[in-house]
């Protein structure tokens, strides 16, 4: 997967113009006026439009707040990528039930270091306060990226995410942005979604400037 680096990609869009080919052969007679109201009648309640649907966010500034985190840290190749994640995040799930824990929000993985076979990673789920009784082993408790980042939506499969990443590598060439942690935040649950189902929102954390 292309995922270990951000790769400058042009992208392009396309609009295509469809005009009408077929000249009327008569022109219709008028509608009839509609008839007039009886009595009491109360007036039709013009239909509502259909609410606008906004675009995903691409490239929007934040500043992302670092949350209270339980996560599994581990390495994984990006062959098997996502089957790891979803791994480590039911073996921290079932820590959360173990201690009667909720999460305070949705999962992430952090994404510590990347190259062409694999990653390093920080998977897990926000929580409003540490536990009681600390994890142990290869669950444990930290803090999630905060600081300045940019926003990004994604809508499908896991390994089709290299698309946008694709983008996004153009996008911070272009603003000369430099890229350091890459976050993804599951909308969409992955323990409960299907692959192809998912909605990921991608912050990726800029490297404050040198002094």
């Amino acid at each position: 997967m292309s995922r270990s680096r951000f790769v400058s990609v042009a992208v392009t869009a396309m609009a295509l113009a469809i005009a009408p080919s077929l000249a009327r052969a008569q022109t219709p007679p008028p509608a009839a006026a509609p008839a007039p109201a009886a009595p009491g009648t109360p007036a039709p309640v013009p239909s509502q439009p259909a609410p606008v649907q906004t675009a995903d966010p691409f490239g929007e500034e934040i500043t992302l707040e670092g949350k209270t985190f339980i996560f599994k840290k581990g390495n994984a190749t990006w062959d098997s990528a996502y089957e790891t994640l979803v791994a480590a995040l039911k073996s921290v799930q079932a820590f959360l039930d173990k201690q009667g824990l909720k999460a305070s929000g949705p999962a992430l993985t952090v994404y510590l270091t990347r190259d062409d076979v694999g990653f390093q990673y920080q998977a897990g789920m926000p929580v409003a306060q540490a536990p009681k009784n600390p994890p142990s082993g290869d669950i444990a408790v930290g803090t999630s990226p905060s600081g300045r980042a940019y926003k990004f939506v994604y809508r499908g499969s896991y390994d089709g995410m290299d698309t946008l990443y694709e983008a996004i590598t153009n996008y911070f060439d272009e603003k000369q942005l430099d890229a350091e942690v890459p976050v993804e935040e599951y909308v969409t649950d992955p323990l409960k979604t299907p692959d192809d189902k998912l909605v990921v929102n991608i912050y990726v954390t800029v490297k404050p400037p040198a002094h």
